[in-house]
């Protein structure tokens, strides 16, 4: 799908479902609200499939979108720009973070290159998608044009809509790209009216010193650019990276495939909130996977009024974080599946 057309199919959570949702929790063998924000999620995810109880989130897949960034060059990370490569390697090769969370909840991991500045080696589960080999310099001009950010929003909307004719029926953000805490805490900025040094983060664990530097260039690339939060494609492409942009597209994708996409840290939230200013009632297909220890990350949230099922202090991207939520997500709705009600089980009620 293109973007015109995924934003059409995009549709607000059937209230019919989630009534349904509601009312099957109360009629469940536990006392009504003990299940605590499992229960409002089961909702929610019967809302966005349109029945009750909704499918299992399962088989799920991770898509890790893989970026370079010429803010780099703005000295606003100390970790070499060939480590993106490096690492997509070793997610290509099964040996990250992400790969052995994944093994863990039963996740699939698929590796997209969308930006990288190093030419890649293939692999079973890398997608070639490269639409430029790194962003420009956002404090210099605009990162992408309009026309490479919609190019790069569209590998993501294909890679969700891929995933789930093949099944999918959970699918799950990741990124990686040395630097891209920078781009994702000027578009939460922007997208939420918030100044710089509240949304700014220490990414890879600066110093204090680096950290200030940080803040300035988020500062002053939004001052250059005044991104306009009405645009949302404007916004991406002058503060934005390729992996944010995808990512926005895998988020509206899922979204118009009816199908949950959970959300992981920084970089997914704030591809999260250029998807919500793309399309509002792409929110009803997010699941805030964890609290990331970004500052950036929870100003997101609170602005899609999202609340994280986990909070354990992690900062990693990769999609880590996503993927540990799984079970949590998965375990929701089997609730609604499986079960009993007090009139089958024959349980008195209060």
């Amino acid at each position: 799908m293109t973007l015109e057309t995924t934003l059409a199919a995009i549709r607000p959570a059937d209230a019919e479902a989630m009534t349904a949702a509601r009312d099957l929790q109360a009629r469940l063998t536990k006392p009504a609200g003990s299940l605590g924000a499992l229960e409002e999620l089961s909702v929610r995810l019967a809302g966005l499939s349109g029945v009750c109880p909704p499918p299992l989130p399962e088989p799920a897949t991770v898509a890790v979108f893989a970026g370079d960034h010429g803010v780099h060059a703005q000295r606003v990370s100390p970790w070499p720009q060939e480590v993106t490569a490096q690492m997509v390697a070793n997610f290509v090769a099964g040996g990250a973070v992400v790969n052995a969370f994944a093994r863990q909840t039963g996740a699939d991991v698929m590796v997209v290159d969308v930006g990288v500045a190093i030419p890649l080696h293939g692999g079973p589960n890398l997608l070639d998608a490269n639409v430029r080999r790194g962003t420009r310099d956002m404090t210099v001009g605009p990162a992408l044009t309009r026309e490479e950010t919609l190019a790069a929003i569209e590998v993501g909307v294909r890679v969700a809509e891929t995933l789930v004719e093949q099944g999918a029926r959970a699918l799950l953000t990741g990124d990686m790209g040395i630097a891209n805490t920078t781009p994702a805490a000027a578009l939460i900025a922007a997208f939420t009216g918030t100044s710089a040094g509240v949304v700014t983060g220490r990414g890879t664990g600066i110093d204090d010193d680096t950290l200030a530097h940080k803040v300035d260039v988020v500062t002053a690339a939004l001052e250059r650019h005044t991104p306009d939060p009405a645009d949302p494609l404007g916004v991406l492409a002058a503060v934005g990276g390729l992996e944010h942009a995808a990512l926005t597209g895998f988020i509206l994708g899922a979204a118009a495939c009816r199908v949950p996409v959970i959300i992981d840290g920084v970089i997914a939230a704030s591809a999260a909130v250029a998807a919500a200013a793309f399309a509002p009632d792409s929110v009803a297909a997010m699941v805030a996977g964890h609290r990331s220890a970004e500052p950036g990350a929870s100003v997101a949230l609170a602005h899609l009024g999202l609340e994280p099922l986990l909070d354990l202090g992690m900062r990693l991207g990769e999609g880590s974080g996503a993927v540990l939520a799984l079970p949590v997500v998965q375990a929701a709705v089997r609730v609604l599946h499986e079960v009993a009600t007090f009139d089958s089980a024959g349980v008195s009620e209060k």
